[in-house]
């Protein structure tokens, strides 16, 4: 079982991996690259395992993507959800898994066509249970629905889960060992590469040291000269504790218009909107939300929705929590993963607006990569792509 404590200088020393980040993505890492036989050591730099931008997610999963190289790490991570006690070797324990389903919505007439063919591209990957619905059967299925839709894409083993217990499971399922209170403050580099960790409470020597850093990724390949593409954008969502029945069956349903998400939450409703107008930030380990977000997104959600013009009348203040956290885009708006070549035994495994949903396999092929099974050549996430010409957006929902 992994250990999560903060150093003393007695703990430093030689190990086989660093992973730098101790978010769902980190130590999913350091999940795979200790089940490979590797002594693992992860450095968080706050006081907890997931803490920052992972529990300010939505906490969904989904394998309604459209682009081949996310796909294939949605869909094994999905299972690997689905079957977590077993992945990590303790049996009964949950994650508190909701396969509820994903539901992508629209209204406007030149939305379904995009729908259609986003379906279509799903179907060409694999996601064959993935469903094209019309107006009359959207209604028969979800009545909570407006009456204005037009079409919809629904997927019922897409869901949610704990991001926490997520996290905690992979920790507890390896022999890694979690420093936490320790910050990163260096990399060290000699004529065969990375050689140790530098941190605020000692150094770590390793000739393996994964990137795995959120937000703050680009600083950390800094450290080794690396100007990695990576921007980092605020994005908030709220918990609105109601008394207005919400159907506590629904999926996690998205107005596809506009970029809003709602979804049950036991006592009420978490509300969410990816805003197109956020700017890129600097990351921050205090993100600031907006006073107004709240309304502006019940002002959203509530347009596929009916019910939540009454959840917008009725709602007080001090029933409304709003966190934020950051997406992390790159040029194609997918993940880096894998060896940077020009710095020897430097991986990265950031980039990521979907991070818990696609930490599982993420993790996996890091090691992977590691352990020699995988040629970097057949990684299609690696970051060298874009000088190779092969980075290019594709149509999945919602990223933006």
């Amino acid at each position: 079982m992994g250990k999560i404590f903060t150093p003393s200088a007695n703990n430093f020393g030689k190990t086989d991996a660093v992973v730098i980040g101790g978010g769902i993505v980190g130590t999913a890492t350091a999940f795979w690259l200790s089940g490979a036989g590797l002594g693992v050591v992860v450095v968080e730099m706050r006081d907890g395992l997931s803490t920052l931008t992972t529990p300010a997610s939505a906490e969904c999963f989904r394998a309604q993507f459209a682009e081949p190289a996310m796909a294939a790490l949605a869909i094994p991570s999905l299972e690997i959800f689905e079957h977590f006690d077993e992945v990590i070797g303790i049996p009964d324990y949950s994650i508190s898994i909701k396969q509820q389903g994903y539901l992508f919505l629209t209204d406007k007439p030149e939305t379904v066509g995009d729908l259609k063919q986003n379906l279509e591209q799903q179907h060409a990957l694999g996601v064959t249970d993935s469903e094209f619905l019309e107006h009359d059967e959207i209604l028969a299925r979800f009545p909570f629905i407006s009456d204005s839709v037009l079409a919809a894409t629904f997927r019922q083993r897409d869901g949610w889960l704990s991001c926490h217990e997520a996290t905690q499971g992979f920790a507890k399922g390896c022999e890694a060992r979690f420093f936490i209170n320790t910050k990163t403050t260096g990399i060290q580099m000699d004529e065969k590469g990375v050689c140790g960790v530098e941190t605020d409470r000692g150094i770590l020597q390793s000739r393996i040291v994964v990137n795995a850093a959120g937000p703050f990724a680009a600083e950390i390949g800094r450290m080794v000269n690396l100007n990695l593409p990576l921007e980092s954008v605020r994005r908030q969502k709220a918990y609105l504790k109601t008394s207005v029945a919400i159907p506590q069956d629904a999926p996690f349903t998205v107005d596809v218009n506009n970029n809003s998400y709602w979804r049950p939450e036991p006592g009420g409703v978490i509300i969410g909107w990816v805003d197109s107008e956020e700017p890129v930030s600097q990351p921050t380990e205090k993100v600031h939300t907006d006073w107004e977000f709240p309304a502006i997104t019940l002002d959203k959600v509530k347009r596929m929705t009916p019910f939540f013009e009454e959840v917008e009348k009725t709602v007080r203040q001090p029933d409304m929590h709003t966190s934020a956290g950051y997406y992390v885009y790159t040029p194609d708006d997918q993940p880096l993963i894998g060896p940077v070549p020009e710095v020897p035994g430097f991986y990265v495994n950031c980039g990521y607006w979907a991070g818990v949903m696609l930490s599982p396999q993420a993790g996996k092929r890091i090691g992977e990569l590691v352990t020699g099974k995988l040629d970097p050549k057949d990684n299609p996430l690696r970051p060298t792509r874009f000088k190779e010409g092969l980075g290019k957006k594709g149509k999945t929902l919602m990223s933006h």
